[in-house]
């Protein structure tokens, strides 16, 4: 069983190529005019709960927005996609596409981007401060992320002031791990799951292993699933959040 208030998961076939601009969500300004404004599904009801997601290298926003407003839509949920500013990415022979930082290699010991993560994780404690200030209850945000994003998800919302409602990490790992678990306050305890498929051709599986391991040391609530294969993503269908929430 999950740990409340995760609900059970629902396995996703994603399309070989994510539609882009094709969703029916709007834009708002982002509150960091250097970044591409996200791109918001807002809640055709009364708006209890917000969950942000973040893409993946060289996705945008526009490309998990047409999941969130279709599939795992929920009229009490708003629904954030936020898109990663556009900077070289080593590893792909600097070529220029949205990051959420500098990967300079696919290894254990790779140098890591200290700044660019940074830099990503306060942008989306920004955007959680935003809904916040509209009156959303930190316990009431979901922050969650696919690959890249999800790496970014997890240092993002283990390092939070409040405590969250719940972390969805999919295909990823926790980066600056020796930083955990002295910069986790509020988050010890909150749900936490963690997705990776068993043959993952980009990030290692044996990379989330060992982040959901570390994880396991200082917040005893993360689960960890592993999925048989690469194609086959694993996503909340109400990323935790029940309609009586």
């Amino acid at each position: 069983m999950f740990l409340s208030p995760l609900r059970p998961l629902l396995n996703l076939k994603l399309p070989h190529k994510l539609k882009i601009g094709n969703c029916i969500s709007r834009s708002f300004l982002s509150p960091d005019m250097s970044q591409p404004a996200p791109v918001v599904i807002e809640p055709s009801g009364t708006h209890k709960a917000t969950l942000i997601f973040l893409h993946g290298l060289g996705d945008t926003g526009n490309g998990w927005s047409d999941v969130m407003g279709g599939e795992l839509n929920l009229d009490h949920v708003k629904y954030i996609c936020p898109t990663a500013t556009s900077i070289p990415v080593t590893v792909n022979m600097g070529m220029r596409m949205p990051a959420w930082y500098d990967i300079t290699s696919i290894s254990e010991n790779a140098d890591e981007d200290d700044t660019g993560i940074k830099k990503s994780s306060s942008y989306v404690h920004t955007l959680i401060e935003e809904e916040e200030s509209k009156g959303i209850p930190s316990e009431k945000i979901f922050l969650g992320g696919f690959s890249q994003g999800g790496a970014i998800a997890l240092y993002a919302g283990l390092s939070y002031k409040n405590k969250l409602g719940g972390i969805i990490a999919m295909s990823c790992y926790l980066p600056l791990r020796n930083e955990f678990p002295a910069l986790v306050t509020a988050n010890r305890d909150t749900p936490l799951i963690q997705c990776h498929g068993s043959m993952d051709p980009v990030v290692p599986y044996r990379f989330g292993q060992v982040s959901s391991i570390l994880i396991n040391g200082f917040n005893p609530s993360i689960q960890f699933r592993t999925y048989t294969g690469s194609l086959t993503a694993p996503v909340l269908r109400s990323s935790g959040i029940s309609r009586s929430s």
